[in-house]
């Protein structure tokens, strides 16, 4: 859900056009267009298997002998607890803590950096082994950074006041007539428009809370986000609630690298192993779960 700034999306585009790429790449993607395993990296899985113990990855290291690992500040639930990143609570803190501990390293050889959402994905050099920020995987932003697999997987949602017609009139031909609001470059935004298409131009706002703002003095019928997000803000506006979430279109969640990062292959083991022994499941159920059991309405 998160937005691109000007600045970023001008230097993607500039490299999107290098690449002989035409026209404006989705922010929403299947996540089988996220690169991974041994092909985001660009080696076989036989060696990436043969490579990922804690001291065969030193040298892919922003700093030897630790992980350091960004995220903006300050950061909110259910992603962070308390805005304290070390603290390893909220569903992000103990992802990265969790993958951190099947790249071999201990609580205390992670060490939390700060990088603001909208320079994450610029081209260029990172101080950070990893990102991990809400950031939706894109094409566009594939050309300037490296994703991982996805770590969660996004569904849009509803957000309106009580007693709004749109609280208890939302079938799809409904939505389409109803004025909503959003962060510009958002992929919220985006859902708006390319899966509701309502009839009334959405109202573009800079940032989130001017959005929320927005609605809570009723310049917009209802606002989309992601829906962990969606029953958090629910507690900022007063008389607001999460109306439903929509269908999954594929978007997801994926730690952000600088472009070409080969630790991408390992970290992508790591998540794979996380999957696979039921880690993300049970963290999703004890962050996530009174987040995300809401019905859901076609848009």
């Amino acid at each position: 859900m998160r937005q691109m700034s000007v600045a970023a999306m001008a230097a993607i585009a500039v490299l999107a056009a290098s690449a002989g790429l035409a026209g404006c790449a989705s922010e929403s993607s299947s996540s089988s267009a996220s690169p991974t395993g041994a092909a985001a990296a660009g080696g076989s899985s036989s060696a990436a298997a043969a490579s990922c113990t804690n001291s065969a990855i030193q040298d892919q290291l922003f700093a030897k002998g630790q992980l350091t690992v960004a995220t903006d500040k300050p950061v909110y639930p259910p992603w962070f607890v308390d805005n304290k990143p070390t603290n390893g609570q909220g569903y992000e803190s103990a992802v990265a803590y969790a993958v951190a501990d099947q790249l071999g390293f201990s609580k205390s050889q992670v060490t939390w950096a700060y990088e603001p959402f909208d320079s994450s994905y610029a081209p260029g050099t990172k101080k950070f082994d990893f990102d991990i920020n809400e950031i939706s995987y894109s094409a566009a932003r594939a050309q300037a950074v490296t994703f991982s697999d996805s770590y969660y997987d996004v569904q849009q949602a509803l957000v309106a006041l009580k007693g709004s017609p749109i609280v208890t009139k939302h079938e799809p031909a409904d939505l389409k007539g109803y004025v909503y609001g959003d962060q510009v470059g958002t992929t919220s935004l985006q859902f708006i428009n390319s899966q509701i298409q309502p009839t009334k131009t959405p109202k573009v706002f800079e940032t989130l809370n001017d959005v929320k703002q927005a609605l809570g003095t009723k310049q917009i019928a209802a606002l989309v986000t992601d829906t962990p997000t969606a029953e958090f803000i629910t507690t900022e506006i007063p008389h607001s609630v999460v109306v439903a979430q929509f269908p999954s279109t594929g978007e997801h969640y994926g730690l952000l690298f600088a472009k070409g990062n080969p630790l991408v292959t390992c970290v992508n083991k790591a998540l794979a192993t996380l999957k696979s022994n039921g880690t993300l499941d049970k963290l999703t159920g004890q962050y996530l779960k009174d987040f995300t059991s809401v019905p859901t309405i076609k848009p």
